[in-house]
């Protein structure tokens, strides 16, 4: 991860300065939207991150609520996507849905970096990145009951059981982005590892503020692409599970 940015000056008006004081709690909290991992940057990368990361990279700047209008010019439904590996996913929906904005967070340099690509060569505007851990993100930056839609699309499974406290959907979690999400607004989740399907489908079943959207688990929305992971997956007899959320009224 790359160091922080500096604070804005305060008259920036894509940031809002929060009187809300920080939670203790939060800043003790172990959940994290990421694992740690390397990753080779390729020439096309480098020349995006420094030629489009000053117009399309968001500086993380904590107790500062942004400000969706004044980032992206415009006053459109906003999607946050957490952890959007290479973004090829990404800024397909993005291209599709190009009356809603998207703000996606990655930890992953060479991810940021492809990213930043796909939007140059789509001549995207409606993309804001992240390189900052999500949760974070959310609820320092995110302003409550703000966002259309939430997309977590084949979160690290953490296969071995003795790992499976470490996944990114549980119940304390959940808790928390679902604040986030306006009345009627969306969570979209999707994995390819059926035990995980499994947890997801009882956790957000669980979650008072939400109600399925389906009888168990989702037909793919239009709007997801399959991925190319995803697309020889199938050929091989692989499953993939889409869990689409709505937060009640």
């Amino acid at each position: 991860m790359s160091d922080t940015p500096a604070k804005p000056e305060a008259a920036d008006p894509a940031v809002q300065a929060s009187s809300e004081p920080q939670d203790a709690s939060l800043r003790q909290r172990a959940i994290r939207s990421f694992v740690v991992r390397a990753g080779r940057m390729g020439s096309g990368q480098v020349k995006a991150l420094a030629e489009l990361g000053p117009r399309f990279v968001l500086p993380f700047t904590p107790a500062q609520t942004l400000v969706p209008s004044a980032v992206f010019g415009r006053q459109a439904p906003v999607v946050f996507e957490i952890g959007f590996g290479m973004g090829d996913a990404t800024a397909k929906i993005a291209q599709t849905l190009a009356d809603h904005d998207f703000i996606g967070c990655e930890v992953h340099e060479p991810g940021v970096g492809a990213l930043l690509k796909h939007i140059d060569e789509r001549q995207l505007s409606n993309i804001r990145i992240f390189q900052h851990d999500a949760v974070e993100v959310l609820e320092q930056m995110i302003a409550p009951a703000s966002l259309e839609g939430v997309h977590i699309f084949f979160p690290d499974p953490w296969h071995k059981k003795r790992h499976n406290k470490r996944r990114l959907i549980q119940p304390e979690f959940v808790a928390r982005l679902v604040k986030h999400i306006r009345p009627g607004g969306y969570l979209h989740c999707a994995t390819d590892w059926e035990p995980y399907a499994q947890q997801m489908l009882e956790v957000l079943g669980a979650e008072p503020a939400l109600e399925n959207t389906a009888t168990a688990y989702a037909e793919k929305p239009a709007y997801r692409p399959l991925t190319k992971f995803e697309n020889r997956g199938i050929k091989l007899g692989h499953g993939v599970w889409d869990l689409v959320f709505r937060r009640k009224s």
